[in-house]
């Protein structure tokens, strides 16, 4: 859908912004005085009363300008953040996309107040209707743009388009988990991220052939039950000055996870299409930081592995040795995530030489009880990171929450037969995976852990923004982080 900024626009959908318990806005008066009143019947009847995101529809007569007038519920103006004003465009959006009608306005007073509702509609339109083929024209959604009108509309369109950039992240992260493992697959995954080399990101794929050269046991061991070959790809953004160390941002991509020979329960296995979660997120991140030419030096590298249980794959029991040179015993197959980053962030760290690293993951169903739906779980020794990185989740919308490391968790993950076994036993199954990740980055690195397992994807009812299986969680709060932090 295309979001335009205008001072003003014939639509035929004409909506605007009402406060909680307040009255029609200036903009509104006169189509309401044209129609004799039913705007302000309907503000004032009814149980309209203006709460965030409410919806009240006015249809208009005949040899109106528009067909239809939309009341949005504003909310209290003094709570009115940058979350409530994007549910209000996202609630107009839905409320709306499937009316029958094309095109649509959306009268906001401030410039600022549209850029962010105007971001709130965009994150609401976005589907993922590629696998249908007998849908009628009346489920799909008739509107296919939406102008947001006010008096500054040259500072609106300026504030959104950083936003906008964010978004096409989003989106793409989005695309990337609902795809269908066997559309979406290491070698195929790999090929969409080279693919965005025409955005001006540098991108290198290595295969299983180079990983074993660099000693990648851990990793390749994951990967070794599939007929699907492993992959690893790294993507650079070089927005900052030259010969400046990058960030480096690593996700955990396992494409399609059964659990391997310690294999998953049947009922809901089908979600583990989701397990690249944390690859996506990285993804969208290097695309919205080339599309808005992000003036940092950026490199996200994702392991890309299936875990399957074939007659070739690792076992319980089964000991790697990580490129790092630690060895791991294999107490659960279904562990893997960690396996997958061990390598990757060993890779980070001896070949980009970072400042700082972030990794993301849907590593555990422990962060899920712990945390719900609402916040990813942060894990780091570095407390200007974990201050830094949830300012930023706060500002875009996209929140972590701090849970505690320390060395009475790293003592569980001790092993009677290698270096340290891959699992840490049910109590703090979340810490101890952190902690499991931890062995493999320097001690004088910033580094910080996300467990994206509960926001990666959500099934039932949620925000208006977020319409799709996929959240396309962390591009918006990685960039939203990069911004604030390595661009001066």
């Amino acid at each position: 859908m295309k979001i335009r900024f205008a001072a003003e626009a014939k639509a035929e959908i004409t909506a605007f912004v009402i406060n909680e318990g307040g009255k029609l806005p200036a903009a509104a008066k006169a189509l309401d005085e044209a129609c004799g009143g039913l705007l302000s019947e309907a503000a004032s009847g009814g149980r309209f009363t203006g709460k965030a995101g409410q919806i009240a529809v006015v249809v208009l007569p005949k040899g109106s300008a528009a067909k239809r007038a939309v009341l949005v519920g504003g909310g209290k103006p003094a709570k009115r953040d940058a979350r409530v004003l994007e549910r209000i465009g996202g609630s107009f959006v839905k409320s709306q996309s499937h009316s029958g009608f094309k095109s649509a306005s959306l009268h906001v007073d401030d410039a600022a107040a549209a850029a962010q509702i105007g971001a709130g509609a965009q994150l609401a339109a976005y589907r993922f209707d590629t696998y249908f083929t007998k849908k009628k024209p009346d489920a799909l959604p008739s509107l296919t743009g939406v102008t947001l009108t006010c008096e500054d509309a040259k500072s609106a369109k300026a504030a959104y388009t950083p936003l906008e950039a964010a978004i096409d992240g989003t989106y793409f992260a989005r695309d990337l988990v609902n795809e269908p493992p066997n559309v979406l697959y290491p070698a195929s995954f790999a090929k969409r991220l080279k693919d965005l080399e025409a955005h001006g990101l540098e991108v290198e794929v290595l295969g299983e052939k180079e990983m074993k050269k660099l000693g990648m046991g851990s990793l390749l061991g994951v990967g070794q039950g599939s007929v699907k070959e492993s992959k690893m790809a790294i993507m650079r953004w070089k927005g900052g000055k030259a010969g400046e160390k990058p960030v480096a941002l690593v996700g955990k991509g396992v494409c399609f996870d059964t659990g391997g020979i310690s294999l998953k329960p049947g009922a809901g296995m089908e979600d583990m299409r989701g397990d690249m979660g944390g690859a996506a997120a990285v993804s969208g991140t290097m695309l919205a930081l080339a599309k808005r030419k992000a003036k940092a030096n950026v490199v996200g590298l994702v392991g890309l592995v299936e875990n399957m249980p074939d007659a070739d794959a690792i076992r319980p029991g089964d000991i790697l040795t990580s490129a790092s040179g630690q060895t791991i015993e294999v107490q659960n197959t279904d562990a893997e995530g960690r396996l997958v980053l061990a390598d990757v962030l060993w890779y980070a760290q001896k070949h980009e030489k970072p400042k700082a690293i972030v990794d993301l993951a849907t590593l555990t169903g422990a962060i899920v009880v712990g945390l719900g739906h609402h916040h990813a779980g942060l894990f780091t020794g570095h407390d200007d990171m974990a201050t830094a990185l949830t300012e930023a989740g706060q500002a875009s919308g996209e929140r972590v929450w701090r849970l505690p490391m320390g060395p009475e968790y790293d003592r569980l993950l001790k092993s009677k037969f290698a270096d340290m076994r891959n699992i840490g036993g049910r109590a703090a199954g979340s810490i101890t995976a952190a902690q499991f990740l931890k062995r493999f980055v320097d001690e004088d690195m910033p580094w910080t852990h996300l467990d994206i397992a509960g926001v990666a994807w959500v099934n039932g009812e949620k925000e208006p923004t977020d319409p799709s299986w996929a959240s396309g969680f962390g591009p918006r709060l990685l960039n939203q982080w990069i911004a604030d932090n390595y661009e001066g």
